[in-house]
């Protein structure tokens, strides 16, 4: 246990020494904001600094441009720090994308610096288009999480919460093809695919009503006809599901499915149904690991709580990764009130709060790393819990 104390004290003191470097590149990334997939800037940043720190960096991993690993030491035990830096279209980085990628940095490079690779390996990883499109669905398909004991990252917020209420989520295409005709010359050979379409809202709308808390779909169109003298022949719409679990999703989808076959049926229509999205599983959270986390952030004076019950705060493909390897996924306020996806949200990303947050964070976090690589206690305690979830 001493052994371990000198361990944290010697990270602390690193991730501080590191603070101005590491608060530079998280107001780098705020100031240079990039998409899914395109965060070319942004991942050239980082692998910069730790290839420079002495990583062993491999860009362009499961064939995404702007993925990247970065490992320090071999073997097991492993663990993977993870970092995002997607930015939101029109917002910038209005949900702290930022700060994860910085503090990520940070606790890897002061683990590299005080533990050189000798208990094991460290990984960053940078999962691309956490936003949309989903990175680490692709990198958890790809291998990349197999020989790792513990994901761990954390997100900026408005609450302080230990975990993640994160649900599962994923998206619908559902096309419906009728017949064009004259609505006055005509009338009686057209089908109406866009009135198809509406009744499949109607339809939803009436199935909201008694599905379970947490499962909802919200629906777009996305096409709907080119002139209101054409009975439209073809309509489509963009539907995203959302649900507690990842089997409650997939129920979802069925009733999906079955409602649009109905209409279809009831309307003289042919339906496509197709997927959309790649599907981010709901987040299930290391107890041990969080606890761990939850303590070493105290020391900082935050104190972090449960969620809320029936609070859910959207989706991340840290859900896939978090069915595969014991993950953690905090929230971490740097504003009181309000919501993430908001232009205050961003201004609040480059505050002075944020500053402190990450340096606090970037110090839990390497600690937390070090306890997984340092106590095959905790790690077969986290496996067991992870296996049992």
């Amino acid at each position: 246990m001493r052994q371990l104390r000198d361990v944290h004290d010697r990270l602390r003191a690193e991730v501080a020494a590191e603070a101005a470097r590491s608060w530079e590149v998280a107001l780098g990334l705020h100031a240079d904001p990039e998409y899914a997939f395109a965060e070319h800037r942004a991942a050239a940043l980082l692998t910069g600094e730790l290839e420079r720190r002495g990583f062993a960096v491999e860009r362009g991993v499961s064939e995404m441009p702007t993925a990247f690993t970065a490992r320090s030491g071999h073997g097991r035990p492993a663990v993977a720090l993870l970092l995002e830096y997607d930015a939101l279209p029109g917002l910038g980085h209005a949900c702290g994308h930022n700060l994860i990628a910085a503090a990520g940095l940070g606790a890897a490079l002061a683990l590299h610096a005080v533990l050189g690779g000798s208990a094991g390996c460290v990984m960053a990883v940078g999962t691309p288009a956490e936003e949309g499109g989903g990175g680490k669905v692709l990198e958890v398909a790809d291998g990349v999480f197999d020989a790792v004991d513990a994901a761990l990252m954390f997100h900026p917020g408005v609450y302080n919460w230990t975990r993640a209420p994160l649900t599962a989520q994923v998206q619908y295409r559902v096309a419906f093809h009728g017949r064009a005709a004259h609505p006055t010359g005509d009338p009686t050979e057209g089908i109406d695919a866009l009135g198809a379409l509406i009744e499949l809202f109607n339809t939803l709308n009436l199935l909201g009503r008694r599905l379970p808390e947490a499962s909802h779909i919200q629906g777009i169109i996305t096409e709907g006809g080119t002139a209101t003298n054409i009975v439209p022949d073809y309509a489509e719409g963009l539907f995203g599901l959302r649900a507690a679990t990842t089997q409650a999703v997939e129920d979802l989808t069925s009733q999906l499915r079955t409602c649009a076959e109905g209409v279809a049926l009831a309307t003289g229509t042919r339906v496509q149904t197709e997927r959309a999205t790649l599907r981010y599983e709901h987040f299930r959270d290391s107890g041990v690991l969080s606890d761990r986390f939850a303590g070493h952030l105290s020391r900082a004076g935050i104190t972090l709580t449960p969620p809320v019950p029936g609070v859910y705060l959207g989706s991340s493909d840290i859900g896939n990764v978090s069915a595969r390897v014991p993950a953690i996924h905090p929230f971490v306020a740097i504003m009181d009130d309000g919501a993430d996806h908001t232009p205050e949200f961003a201004a609040a990303a480059a505050s002075p709060r944020a500053a402190e947050v990450l340096a606090a964070v970037s110090q839990a976090l390497a600690c937390t790393a070090a306890d997984v690589l340092l106590s095959a206690d905790l790690r077969q305690e986290a496996w067991t819990q992870h296996r049992h979830a």
